[in-house]
Parts: C-alpha cells; structure tokens; sequence
C-alpha cells in the first residue's frame, strides 16, 4: 500500500473483494462471528487472522472473533454481540444465509444494526455450485435488512461504510452483497478508504450502538404476543423502515462529499438519451457499459445501462425515471424463477412502473411499461460475455418494432447456453480497453500459479502504475487437475468482468495443455507463449509442441519461451516443501522479461520494486524466504529461452 493523497481520496493499492471488506471491518467493528463457506470464507480468515495477529481497531480496542457450529449460530452470536452495543459483523454465501434465515428476522425485529458481508452464490438445486449468483440474497429479501450489491470491489470497500453509517442510524441491519469469486476473489487496483476517513464516517461504536442490555434502560425484547398486540408491534416497525431510504441516502451523499465517489441506489450509464438498456445487478453491470459503449460507437444505437445498487429499500421513483422514457429495457439475473410472475428484480421493476402508471393517470398523463426483456445469466459464473448482452438487445428491438404489434410476454430467457429459450450470441468480440496486456495461464492446482498472479497483478499496479484485474478460474477440481488464471493491464479500469478470450501472453505452467485444451485459443498475432520444459535443446523443444500449435507459431509470427523451472525450483528453493511452489514463482521473472511496461526502470529498480510486492505474499515467512524466490525470480528473468523463429519455419515447411 501506498501513502494517502487528497487527490485519490484513499490508498491506493491491489486487493480482492474480500480483502476490501477485511480492510474496513477490521478497523470499524468490534468483532465478528462467522462460519466458513466458500467463497465468503476469506473473510472469516482475514478477520480472524487479525485477532489472532493482534489487530486492535480504529479506537484501540482488540478485537473478538468466534466461529461457533453452524452459521444459524453464528448469525445468533452477532445479534447477542449487538444487543449488547457492539458493533458486529458477518460473512456468509449461498446455504449459510439461508440457515440464518430465522435469525434475520429476530435482528431487524430488535432493530440491531449489524451488517454481513455476502459473497453470493446459487443455491444447491439441482446440483452444488460454489461460483456465483444471486439466489442466496433473493432467499432472504422478505426479511426486511437493507440490501446494497457492488459492481466491483471499490464498491465493496465503500458500501461497507455507507451501510454501516445507514444502518446505525436507521436502526436497520444491512447485507453488504458482491458477486462470488467474480468479484470476491478478483484482484483490482482500488482506493482503500483511509483510517482517518472510517473513523470520522462511522464515529465510535459506544456512541452509535444502542445497548438493549443496561439494566440502566430497562428495555424488553424478544416477549410472546398474542392477539392483541403481535400486529400493533409488526406495524410499528415500520416507523423504522419508512425512514430507510433517506438515511441510506444522505449516507451516500456525505460519502460522495468527502471522497468523491457517489454510490447512489441507482447507478446509470449513457442514458440522457438512450433508446434501449441494459438492466442488473453486481459486475455484470460494467461488462454491460463496455457494451453500451460498442453499440453505440460501431453499430449507432441508444443504448444505456441502469445498475440497480440498493435493492432494498427499492429504489422505485429512481428506477422509472431511468426507464420512463426508453423504448425497451433488458432486465438480466443471475437466478432464475420460473414458477413466479417474473424473475424478483424485474417483477420489482414492473410493479414500480404500475405505482407510477397509476400516479400519472391520476394527473392527466399517460404512462406505460417499456418493452420488456427478461434474461437469466451468469449463474454458477457462467460467462456474461458483451456478445451475449448483444444478442439482448437485437432480440428486444425486433420485439419492439411497432410494426410487429405489442408482442405476447416472452419466456425468460437464457443467456451463454445452447437451450431453446436462450438469446442467440453474436461474434465474438474483444471489449477491453486500448493498449490492454493480457495474460491467460494453464496450470495445475497446488502448483502456486494462483498466488504468483497475485504478486505479478500486484507488480503491475505498484510498479507500473497501471490498473489491473486479475483473478483464478477455480472449480471444483482437486489438487492436481488443470486449471487456468487471468490477468489484464490496462490505463484504465477494466469493465469485462469474463474470461479472457483475446490474449497477448500465454503461460504454460502445465505442458499437458496442449494434450489437455487449445492454450493458444485467442492469442493474437505476434504474441508470446512461455511454457515449462527439462528440454534445452531448441530442436527438441519444437518437436515437442503439437503439429497444428507448430502452424500456429509459424503463421502467427509467435514469440516462443521456454524454461526448465522445475530444476530452478529445485535449485533455488530453500526447502523441499517450497519446490512445487516456486516453480510458479519462476514466471514473474519470465513476465517481467516480456512484458511491455517496464520502459525506464533499470534491472536493479525493477528488481527492487518486484521484492517490495513480493513480500507481501511471503514477507511472513521470512527473510529466508523471500531471499529465495528472488533468486529464482532473477534466475527465470536471465535464463529464459527464446525458440528462434527462423527454425520453427524450417521445421514447418
């Protein structure tokens, strides 16, 4: 991390979206309960290692951390915690959230202001998926917690904050809510909010948590009601719920005021004078802006994207008047309720539109429903690809061509699948930002890649000054088993939140690849393919490589490397259980070797930066350590072998 600066408004730096949310909870909170499930169990970890570490908050305080049974317990422990003025805080996915169910409503019921952090994930219908979609949130929207999702992970770090500050003075419980590893376990360069920031924001927690247990205010909660009084008191509770929104909204506002960054229910993109858009929730949204940009900048249409931020309170004046005046709207989801009346954000949406029809006509004007889309996408993180979002708005402005008539409902339908309901895909389309790097690796699991892409995200954003987003394709495969990780480095933010199929560099950890997949898919013209061989012999190497990859080489102009980092490994490392994962290490070196940034910075700066992000990830395991991966990080930059092209010609012809 680096030093603040007024002109940032925060810290700049690498981290995940659970990393962000550690980040604020640890300094704001007094402690947290949670139980682990996969993908918000990071967040557990971060805050219990803290505890474990020392960590005191913002007001000098240690911190407490518990992990009882089950996560029904753990949601009990938080509401305990809060009822005795603490502030408190959770991290929970898919099956977790919904046994906290019953607990939830007991929380809001007592008006406790804890806030939990989803790392959302489908349910387990059919079959159990741990990657991303909203099923676990839409579970519980009955229960009356404020929702808030971000788009990515700048967001996950600011609506920490603003949820806490609007649940504290609404006296409301709020879900903090960021898409499973699409953004939970994605590396983006972020501004960190500053301690001094959370400190003035949130204020100390003895000052705004209520203690419902001083015997000094004697208070009773938690009684049985009959009759006569259970409804008097379910009514009541809306003193408190009716005042949501603004609070929630005036702490979006004093945020925007002091760092910059509005993050208002509704967020909208390029719809001034949109025909058509783009509807969501969570990092789909910035894949549809990119989108949007397309549309209108190569095939001249309208089109504009509404990011729906706050789910509860719904947002219902905000999202008409973005939408009032289009001619047609895509609502896309990653769920899928196929008995209900339409999926739950775009039945939220038509019944505002109704609340709003009625209002209008009682005023003399005539208001109407827009064309309507409805899609479901990205569940189990399916790619939600701009080809697919394409595919929406072609199918929704045939749908509302008024020489087609006004159009019987449609059938939800899918998006990135082969099904008789799903939108048909257009050509494939390379959206990220100009001058983009990007870096596709194949690897085994256990072998380290995943981490080093973290040091190597972190190296290009620190030393670079570049934005980056980086992230794994985890799976449910084993130790052992194949498995790919990306990078992108780019001048600015990268919107595509989908795996990469244009790249510039690919990394063979694992040479089975090419037995296994096609790692040189997407790799463009002139590009660099680096791979792990104990061959040194160049013809040898060659021979090694598939015939129709060797066309491939030799067509494209493609830059070969080549590196025995298993014996570097073997070499280099300190013990033999650091081996395996140092051969993964060995690429930094090879990156920084090829990659296009480094203009200016001598070896010795470079170096120099590299160890300093590097010791990050290993600094805790010692001088030792970090000695060592340097030295194979410098030996891979020096040995690398380049394949000499002019052979590969030869050897094809």
């Amino acid at each position: 991390m680096t030093e603040s600066s007024p002109e940032t408004k925060g810290i700049r730096t690498v981290t995940d979206g659970t990393g962000a949310a550690v980040w604020v909870e640890t300094q704001i909170c007094d402690g947290a309960a949670a139980y682990p499930i996969t993908p918000s169990s990071n967040m557990g970890e971060g805050f219990q290692r803290a505890v474990a570490d020392g960590k005191i908050n913002l007001w000098g305080e240690k911190l407490y951390f518990m992990e009882p049974e089950s996560e029904h317990s753990s949601a009990s422990v938080c509401e305990g915690f809060a009822a005795a003025g603490g502030r408190v805080v959770n991290f929970t996915s898919g099956q977790g959230l919904i046994l906290m169910k019953e607990v939830l409503y007991t929380i809001v019921g007592k008006r406790l202001p804890v806030v939990f952090h989803i790392a959302s994930r489908p349910m387990t219908v059919h079959a159990l998926n741990v990657h991303c979609g909203h099923d676990d949130v839409m579970g519980v929207t009955d229960v009356g917690w404020g929702i808030v999702f971000a788009r990515n992970v700048q967001e996950v770090a600011d609506l920490a904050l603003i949820a806490r500050r609007a649940a504290e003075d609404s006296e409301t419980p709020f879900l903090v809510v960021q898409d499973g590893f699409l953004t939970s376990h994605t590396l983006e360069t972020i501004h960190l909010p500053e301690p001094e920031l959370m400190r003035e924001f949130v204020g100390h927690p003895r000052e705004r948590v209520r203690n419902l247990l001083d015997p000094n205010r004697a208070l009773q909660v938690g009684v049985v009601q009959n009759q006569d009084a259970y409804m008097k008191g379910r009514i009541a509770q809306r003193m408190f719920s009716d005042k949501v929104a603004g609070i929630l909204q005036k702490a979006v506002e004093a945020y925007a005021d002091k760092t910059g960054r509005r993050l208002g229910a509704v967020h909208t993109y390029r719809m001034e004078d949109a025909e058509y858009a783009l509807v969501g929730m969570g990092s789909l949204t910035e894949t549809a802006e990119a989108t949007a940009d397309f549309l209108r900048e190569r095939r001249n249409l309208k089109v504009g994207v509404v990011a729906v931020r706050t789910f509860r309170p719904f947002p219902s004046k905000d999202i008409v008047g973005a939408l009032e005046k289009v001619k047609g709207f895509v609502v896309v989801e990653r769920t899928d309720e196929p008995l209900s009346q339409s999926n739950p954000l775009l039945s939220q949406i038509k019944g505002a539109f109704y609340d709003q029809a009625v209002l209008t006509s009682a005023n003399g004007r005539k208001a109407a429903l827009p064309h309507t889309l409805s899609a479901s996408a990205g569940m189990g993180s399916r790619d939600v690809r701009p080809e697919d979002l394409i595919g929406c708005i072609e199918q929704l402005r045939e749908q509302s061509d008024p020489r087609q008539g006004h159009p019987e409902p449609l059938t939800t339908r899918a998006l990135g699948i082969l099904h008789t309901d799903s939108v048909k895909r257009g050509d494939l389309l390379d959206l990220h930002p100009a001058g983009s790097f990007r870096l596709r690796g194949h690897s085994v699991g256990g072998y380290g890649s995943i981490t080093t892409n973290k040091i190597i995200a972190t190296i290009v954003s620190e030393v670079f000054n570049l934005c980056v987003q980086a992230y794994p394709r985890y799976g449910g495969e084993k130790k052992g088993l194949p498995t790919n990780y990306y990078l992108v480095a780019a001048k600015e933010p990268v919107r595509i939140h989908s795996e990469l199929k244009h790249v510039d560099f690919v990394a063979l950890n694992d040479a089975a690849a090419f037995h296994t997949s096609n790692p040189m898919a997407g790799l463009r013209p002139q590009g660099t393919i680096f791979m792990h061989t104990d061959i040194e012999n160049p013809e040898q190497v060659w021979a090694q490589i598939p015939e129709n990859a060797r066309r491939k080489i030799a067509s494209d102009g493609l830059r070969v490397l080549y590196l025995d980092t298993v014996k570097l490994a073997r070499e280099t490392a300190p013990r033999a259980d650091l081996m395996q994962r140092m051969q993964g290490i060995a690429l930094i070196g090879v990156f920084l070797k090829v990659c296009p940034f480094k203009t200016g910075l001598s070896e010795d700066e470079l170096f120099a930066q590299t160890e300093k992000a590097l010791s990050k990830y290993v600094g805790k395991r010692g001088a030792e350590v970090v000695k060592a991966n340097m030295l194979a990080i410098r030996r891979a930059y020096a040995e690398v072998h380049t394949l000499p092209l002019p052979e590969a010609k030869a050897a094809v012809a």
